[in-house]
This record gives C-alpha cells, sequence and structure tokens, in this order.
C-alpha cells in the first residue's frame, strides 16, 4: 500500500479492505499495491486517486465526522451516474458502490478517472496572460451547461431523480431552514433577503437536468484543447428542476476582480474571462430561455452557497470539523450574504 500525501485523518480509512474489495468486483488487476492519492481538498466530500498498475479510479465517500441528514449521499450520486454517464458523457462512469461498515465507517463508490485541467484558483503556466484562452474556456462553460440543459430527461430515464413542480419554492424554503438550524451569529442584512427571496419568487421555465453545483472548477478541461470538456463532477445533488438555478450557481461563483474574500476558489478574476453579464447573454442566446429574473437566481446562488458554508462553520464551532481553514469561513459567509444582496439590488448584473 503506497498513501501519498495523506493526512492523519484520511490514514484512517481502511484501504487494505477497500482494495480487497475492489480486486473482487473487478477482474484482471496487476498484482502490485494500490496507491492512494488524496486530490486537493473542497469543503465537501473527500476524493482520492486510486491507482493499480495501470488502473486507476477515483473514489468518493463523505467527510469525516457528523454530517447533515440526507447530505453526502454517495448511493444516490452513484445511481444518478449510472443513468445519466450514457446521456452525457461528460458525467464520469461509475464502477463500484458500498456500503458495507465492515469495509469503510462511511458508504463510498469508485467512478471512471478523467484526466484533464481543473481550473481552480490558477491558470496553467502555459496559459497565464492569455485572454483567448481565458475566453474560450468561458464559452465552454457556458457551452456545456446549455447541453445539459438540453438532454431530454424523460428519455434518458432520469425522471424519478426530482419533483419539478414547486422546486424552486422548495428550495428556497429549504435553505432558509437549514440557515436557521446552523446560525452561529446574527447578520443584519439576512431577514431582508430571506424576505425578498420568497415574495419575489418567479415562475420557473420548463424542467431540466439541474446539476446543482454546476462550477467552473467542477469541470475538467482537455489539455489540448479549451473548446473541450473532458468532464462535469460532483453529482450529489443532481436533480430535475428550475434550470435557472444551475445558471444562478455558475454565476456566483464566476468571481470578479475587485470581489470580497468569500472563502470559494475561482480563476475567472484573470483577463480574458468574460464577465457575469456576457454569461447570461452567451446562455440566453444559446438556450432560448427567458433570464429576465436572473437577478433572482444569483440573489439565491450567493444565499445558499452561504449556507453550505455556513452548515461547515457551525460544525468547526461545534468541534466536529478539525480543519483549520474553516476558522476564517465567517468572513466568508459575511461577505456572500452580501454579495446576494448586491445581487437583489441589481447590481451586479
Amino acid at each position: 500500500m503506497n498513501q501519498t500525501n495523506l493526512s492523519r485523518r484520511d490514514r484512517e480509512i481502511n484501504w487494505k479492505a477497500i482494495e480487497h474489495y475492489i480486486r473482487s468486483h473487478i477482474e484482471n488487476l496487476s498484482n502490485e499495491p494500490m496507491q492512494v492519492k488524496q486530490f486537493s481538498a473542497g469543503y465537501s466530500n473527500l476524493t482520492y486517486l486510486l491507482k493499480i498498475g495501470d488502473w486507476e479510479a477515483v473514489f468518493r465517500r463523505p467527510p469525516f465526522g457528523q454530517i447533515p441528514p440526507k447530505a453526502h449521499d454517495m448511493k444516490r450520486e452513484f445511481t444518478i451516474l449510472q443513468k445519466i454517464n450514457p446521456v452525457f458523457p461528460l458525467a464520469p462512469k461509475p464502477y463500484l458502490y458500498c456500503e458495507d461498515p465492515t469495509i469503510s465507517d462511511k458508504h463510498f463508490y469508485i467512478m471512471e478517472k478523467k484526466n484533464g485541467i481543473v481550473l481552480d484558483d490558477t491558470l496553467p503556466p502555459e496559459h497565464v496572460g492569455n485572454k483567448e484562452y481565458a475566453r474560450i474556456v468561458s464559452e465552454t462553460v457556458v457551452n456545456t451547461l446549455v447541453f445539459l440543459h438540453n438532454i431530454d430527461y424523460v428519455k434518458a430515464g432520469l425522471a424519478t431523480i426530482g419533483k419539478p413542480q414547486g422546486y424552486l419554492e422548495r428550495q428556497v424554503q429549504g435553505w432558509i431552514k437549514r440557515y436557521h438550524h446552523a446560525k452561529t451569529e446574527e447578520m443584519a442584512v439576512v431577514p431582508e433577503i430571506e424576505q425578498w427571496l420568497i415574495k419575489q419568487l418567479p415562475a420557473s421555465p420548463a424542467p431540466s437536468i439541474v446539476h446543482n453545483d454546476f462550477k467552473l472548477n467542477n469541470m475538467m478541461i482537455s489539455p489540448d484543447n479549451p473548446r473541450e470538456a473532458v468532464a462535469v463532477f460532483d453529482w450529489e445533488m443532481c436533480t430535475i428542476g428550475d434550470p435557472l438555478t444551475d445558471v444562478g450557481c455558475s454565476l456566483a461563483y464566476w468571481t470578479e476582480p475587485g470581489e470580497g474574500e468569500t472563502g470559494l476558489t475561482s480563476v475567472t478574476v484573470n483577463p480574458g474571462f468574460i464577465k457575469r453579464r456576457e454569461f447570461v447573454q452567451l446562455y440566453a442566446e444559446k438556450s432560448g430561455r427567458d433570464l429576465s429574473n436572473i437577478d433572482y437566481y444569483l440573489t439565491f446562488a450567493f444565499y445558499k452557497i452561504g449556507v453550505v458554508l455556513q452548515q461547515i462553520y457551525y460544525r468547526w464551532k461545534k468541534g466536529e470539523a478539525k480543519d483549520d481553514r474553516f476558522a476564517k469561513l465567517g468572513e466568508g459567509i459575511h461577505n456572500l450574504m452580501h454579495q446576494a444582496l448586491r445581487a437583489k439590488n441589481k447590481e451586479l448584473l
């Protein structure tokens, strides 16, 4: 067993049992010992690269410690990938799912490893300062989102994964409830945002597949051709609902120069990346959807991301999450809520 750059907590995972499980389900693997390497850690599910000889795969499981009910549902994500990969091959092909507590303390699944570039907070050295590259990547993100939303989810057998009727209202009410369960301090702007989100609820367009966390660093771009997306990751929250919630999410993560620290990484502050306003225009042109209410969706997206970080911050404050990075989330949550207020006031688009 070769474990590269794993933390003490990562080493608590029973990798030997997992290797045995893999070998018992996948034939013709090399006799070489399994190698494990953690990908750069986010705030959510834990993701590792597994390698046995020439065979490579990706292992995903929930974070350590207690987790909110219904969150980090690996079985649901695995099942969705089984259905969506045939019609949207950018979604990795799933291999194995396991919830046996004798193998792992948390359920997990193993999927195909995609090869390409993930643009997190930096550009590849060869593309630093390349405005054309940034422009093309921007268009690739929009094109990929339009492609996803245009899939016939009924033909794809995905109609049962969500309830589109009333989707947006349930989302808004649900995230407000989550925030109040995880609140650690009062923020003056929050009640105004929440009341506005409830009272100004728009009518949703025709439903589509909704990724629910669609952003640039959940995508992988071809290293040879920035017009080609190689993968879209993190399908845990995928459902059928209002496609404009995905647009709002993408826009919220699409950071522009001069915006406050939010704890989120984004490469889109670099020269050449399109602005949020042009993102909206391109999506509207390519999808044919009406985005006249997009300020609402951007407001909700900033609020929702703020709640996601608030839940993590709450766990850190209670001592359930030990990662030192979480200590700084308070400032990010504060700035996200103020970004929601700016979006509500139509100051961002």
